[in-house]
């Protein structure tokens, strides 16, 4: 169950996010995402791959087709198991990425749905007359007829997704939080044994783990929590 925990990789020097991976050693699958990737660049997708660890590539690329196209292909140098598009960037750009990927064994393309920080009323200020649990089944929905089966969604969503697009779809979902730790800016949250029971894939979890004095501790209670 160790490898359904994704662990956020967010620190601001790389001296310190290399520490923290030789010092976590129960984690073998992280997320790295815009902040490590700008500070760091392929650097730290090298030194996952070398430490034989899963890689979650959460870049979100939307683009025009072609440009996401060798992003994505780019992207497979380094193996990586997920690597995220925006679903809302159309069903071309989303069939480009696919092909990008069709090499890989390994490699699925992870459909960013709504983000986890936007409510009902941020949607409606960026024009979208839809409540969070319509758009993102609509997002993931045009996902699936472009060739996408795994997808990011807040854990209140788990569920409308299995139910309404078939329990084969691959879940990851960030917003998890053990009931010890803050929010933060994430507003559709869920504790890892709640996100797991209603049907999550993967969970990506960051400072509950990578702020704690002792990494090793809070991932082993996380585990726990969900195993037990």
């Amino acid at each position: 169950m160790r490898d359904k925990i994704i662990v956020a990789l967010d620190f601001d020097r790389f001296e310190v996010a290399e520490s923290f991976v030789e010092t976590l050693k129960e984690a073998v699958f992280y997320k790295v995402g815009l902040q490590a990737f700008m500070r760091y660049g392929p650097r730290i997708l090298k030194l996952l791959k070398d430490r034989k660890k899963n890689v979650f590539l959460d870049l979100k690329f939307k683009d025009i087709p072609n440009t996401v196209f060798w992003a994505v292909k780019s992207s497979m140098l380094f193996d990586p198991r997920f690597v995220s598009i925006h679903l809302s960037g159309g069903k071309e750009m989303m069939k480009k990425a696919v092909l990008a990927a069709q090499d890989s064994a390994d490699t699925k393309i992870l459909g960013v749905s709504v983000l986890t920080s936007f409510l009902n009323e941020d949607l409606i200020e960026t024009g979208v007359n839809l409540n969070t649990e319509d758009a993102v089944i609509k997002l993931c929905r045009l996902g699936i007829e472009s060739g996408l089966d795994s997808f990011v969604c807040s854990p209140l969503e788990i569920k409308p997704l299995k139910e309404k697009l078939g329990s084969n779809i691959t879940l990851v979902t960030p917003g998890i939080r053990p009931h010890w730790a803050a929010k933060g800016d994430q507003k559709r949250v869920f504790t890892p044994r709640m996100a797991i029971e209603a049907g999550a894939d993967y969970l990506v979890i960051g400072r509950p783990i990578t702020a704690s004095k002792d990494p090793n501790g809070a991932f082993t209670v996380i585990l726990n929590e969900i195993t037990g």
